[in-house]
């Protein structure tokens, strides 16, 4: 599950050190990943693999774009379903903190925490779930949400008196699966605003 934090302070050394750890795995996976793929005999190396990131969070499109150019598949796509995909021979998972870790770190800093595009699983019996962990909104719009899935979200939100956010997900060139919008493209009505900064909690950390 992916979790957005809203309303956070950009001065934080709490936070800092939670992104240089959630950094450090993304490098530890990578690595770990050019490992299996050496081990099926694909000619990589992590540092080809960093280029592609060109010094920012590195993630598995990177690997999939180092694979394409060094002529290992002939798309992004490729990568994912050969490769690095789940279930995939050089798949390697991530290591992820729990929901209430998240929350507390966030509500520790006058932040809220959002759950992202949740599209089948935003159930009404889950979401009520996450609300228990920590969660104060669901993110009801997201290009990959349907029609369905959207109003599910939306009476979940309403029912449990949570707030609804929105966005396009967008995630630049590096999109292989193509399921994120152009930024700016979701719109999000200004109404939805007020209920969020209303449950934002007083900062303690």
């Amino acid at each position: 599950m992916h979790l957005l934090g809203y309303f956070l302070p950009t001065d934080s050394s709490a936070i800092e050190a939670f992104l240089l750890d959630a950094r450090a795995d993304r490098d530890r996976r990578a690595r770990g990943m050019v490992s299996r793929l050496s081990g099926l005999g694909i000619a990589i190396t992590t540092d080809q693999v960093l280029a592609e990131s060109e010094g920012g969070a590195i993630g598995r499109p990177h690997v999939a774009r180092a694979l394409l150019r060094l002529g290992h598949v002939t798309t992004v796509q490729q990568a994912f379903d050969k490769y690095i995909g789940r279930g995939r021979p050089a798949f390697v998972d991530k290591t992820l903190p729990t929901l209430r870790a998240v929350a507390d770190l966030v509500h520790a800093h006058g932040g809220i925490v959002s759950a992202a595009h949740l599209k089948s699983h935003g159930t009404l019996a889950t979401v009520a779930a996450l609300v228990a962990d920590g969660l104060d909104a669901v993110e009801t719009r997201h290009p990959s949400h349907d029609g369905d899935q959207i109003a599910d979200l939306t009476e979940a939100a309403i029912a449990l008196g949570i707030g609804r956010t929105g966005g396009s997900d967008w995630h630049g060139e590096l999109d292989p699966l193509g399921t994120h919008a152009m930024l700016g493209a979701m719109q999000v009505p200004d109404d939805w605003l007020p209920p969020l900064e209303a449950r934002r909690p007083v900062p303690t950390g």
